[in-house]
């Protein structure tokens, strides 16, 4: 339904404006619906949770309830549930930052994270999405699918260092299949390089693990290391990964 469907698109616009709040004129021009019409809508959902405002009234944001909805979804989806613990283990053991994500579309959602002690963000990734092609976890994802699907470009760069053809990113995914990892050099964050692992518990993928490490603290050896304990550790995931039994199969 057409109401529905500009619901969905005000929240997911506003969702992605993170701490950049919106005012009401902007969300009726770039969705493209009347002022009063997009007034209404803020006020229903600003009512329910939604959509929170300032003091002014001014000023529009994304509201608590969708904190609460993410948050649903992680705690019963069970192959989260299933990595988690892998995540940890994988963090110990190379003393960097381990993520698990899940493709949306052209983008990657990221599900899980546990961070270095000697890398710290200021902001969990947990529920942020990064452009498939600038990531580890993203381009081991790709490779799994047919070239054929991957649109013409020009891609968004992020760095200096993102893949921003067609042509080029294609040539990185074959080489993704011939070593059967992805590497992320830079693409999406500078400083840092990611290793990206896909998990093969369902066809195509859509889950995939990744180590992320400052690019000032990666030597061959390091590397080696991370190579060699994330084929471990996507090893036991894939291997204790729930199948669909009597829950339902999502898609």
């Amino acid at each position: 339904m057409k109401s529905a469907a500009r619901t969905v698109e005000l929240l997911e616009l506003l969702a992605a404006r993170g701490d950049r709040p919106a005012r009401l004129q902007e969300l009726a021009d770039q969705l493209g619906v009347p002022r009063s019409s997009m007034y209404a809508l803020l006020q229903t959902l600003i009512a329910r949770g939604w959509v929170r405002t300032d003091i002014t009234g001014s000023l529009y944001g994304i509201g608590l309830h969708a904190l609460l909805t993410g948050t649903s979804y992680l705690d019963s989806d069970p192959r989260v549930r299933v990595v988690r613990p892998y995540l940890d283990e994988a963090s110990q053991a190379l003393g960097e930052t381990i993520h698990m994500g899940r493709l949306d579309g052209r983008n990657v959602a990221y599900l899980a994270t546990r961070e270095s002690h000697e890398y710290l963000r200021t902001i969990s990734r947990v529920g942020r999405r990064l452009p498939a092609h600038v990531g580890a976890l993203g381009k081991a994802l790709l490779a799994e699918r047919d070239d054929t699907d991957l649109p013409e470009g020009p891609y968004e760069a992020l760095t200096p260092h993102s893949h921003t053809s067609r042509a080029s990113l294609l040539a990185d995914l074959a080489e993704v299949r011939s070593r059967g990892y992805s590497i992320d050099r830079e693409e999406g964050v500078l400083g840092i390089v990611g290793f990206g692992f896909v998990l093969r518990y369902d066809s195509p993928a859509t889950d995939a693990i990744s180590c992320s490490v400052p690019r000032a603290r990666l030597t061959p050896e390091h590397e080696a290391q991370i190579i060699t304990v994330m084929r471990e550790i996507r090893s036991k995931i894939e291997a204790t990964a729930p199948g669909t039994g009597g829950a339902p199969h999502w898609r």
